[in-house]
């Protein structure tokens, strides 16, 4: 594996470089107004795409494969909050609101599709159980992650707005649902055209993100956290992500799981995706905390792309070592 795999996702710098913009010049007065609109409509387009090339029949073919399966939505949605909720509650002082806020969050959101299926394929792992698992974990996060932000975060009084489950079923449910229905029409030439779509996606993110800080910049969200706070953020992602990559390898140990299963469940189970948390954040907070509350997502993103591509690495390392010896016995009889 080469170095490059070491450096910043350049789609992440983009972000960054989005949020020093909407520091310095965020949208204010009727600008603001049509860059919310932009903002929903873009979000509307990018789940309506996402929809349209989820394959659902993917997920229900690897259902077979249920106790993975199983394993990873558990992870994802379950003992991932858990361990974000029990954090807040023995250090509640480490990171202001908003930020605990953002942790819980990111904490529910479904895994990423395209890099779990990349690093389990680097690493030798199932590839098909890892395609099936990410897209069955976006499949519920439509659904998942907006019941569980709201359960998890309104009794604290700084979650989600009073009409974001009206949101979420005008700017993401229908839009995802329109995409599905159109998936058989539409679905082929979207495969074709993954170059031409992908600067739609990431536009339609960086809009969201410009829009969030642009909005907390005006409420003065640089005011209220520092660089101490933000690596103690960045020290306890990285914690987080330690604990999920040694608990999701331990677990499919114990479990009986195949060293091919095990990647899939490693790779899928512990990662967050960027991606549907961006926009889906949007929709579910209200305006000047967004920024705040997608802080730890970001972070957590570059994070776990460096994190992975080394783990990916050193199992691709093992598994070659094991196999070598395999290799070497029919010439040596």
């Amino acid at each position: 594996m080469s170095l490059a795999r070491f450096k910043p996702d350049p789609f992440l710098m983009a972000l960054f470089a989005t949020v020093a913009l909407a520091s310095v010049f965020p949208a204010r007065g009727s600008g603001a107004d049509l860059l919310e609109i932009a903002t929903n409509l873009a979000i509307a387009l990018l789940f309506f795409l996402y929809g349209a090339r989820l394959a659902p029949q993917a997920a229900l073919d690897g259902l077979k494969h249920w106790r993975l399966h199983g394993l990873v939505v558990a992870v994802t949605f379950l003992v991932f909050p858990a361990l974000v909720l029990g954090l807040r509650a023995a250090l509640p002082e480490l990171l202001p609101a908003p930020l605990w806020t953002g942790l819980i969050y990111l904490s529910v959101l479904p895994s990423t599709v395209q890099s779990s299926i990349a690093f389990t394929s680097i690493a030798g792992g199932n590839v098909p159980a890892a395609l099936c698992a990410a897209t069955l974990s976006n499949l519920l996060g439509m659904i998942v992650t907006p019941l569980l932000t709201a359960l998890l975060l309104t009794p604290q009084g700084h979650g989600v707005s009073a009409g974001a489950l009206g949101d979420i079923l005008l700017h993401l449910m229908l839009p995802f649902a329109a995409g599905q229905a159109a998936r058989p029409l539409i679905g082929d030439w979207l495969a074709r055209h993954k170059r031409i779509l992908g600067p739609v996606d990431r536009s339609s993110i960086l809009l969201v993100v410009y829009t969030a800080f642009g909005e907390g910049v005006k409420q003065g969200i640089w005011q209220q956290i520092g660089w101490t706070q933000l690596a103690i953020l960045a020290a306890v992602n990285l914690a987080l992500l330690g604990v999920l990559l040694a608990g999701t390898t331990g677990l499919s140990r114990l479990l009986g799981f195949s060293r091919a299963d095990e990647i899939a469940i490693v790779f899928c189970g512990s990662k967050k995706s960027l991606a549907s948390g961006l926009p889906m954040a949007g929709i579910l907070f209200a305006g000047p905390q967004v920024g705040m509350v997608v802080l730890p997502l970001m972070l957590f993103h570059q994070i776990q792309l460096i994190a992975c591509a080394v783990l990916a690495k050193r199992y691709a390392k093992a598994g070659t070592a094991q196999a070598l010896p395999v290799a070497a016995a029919p010439a040596e009889g």
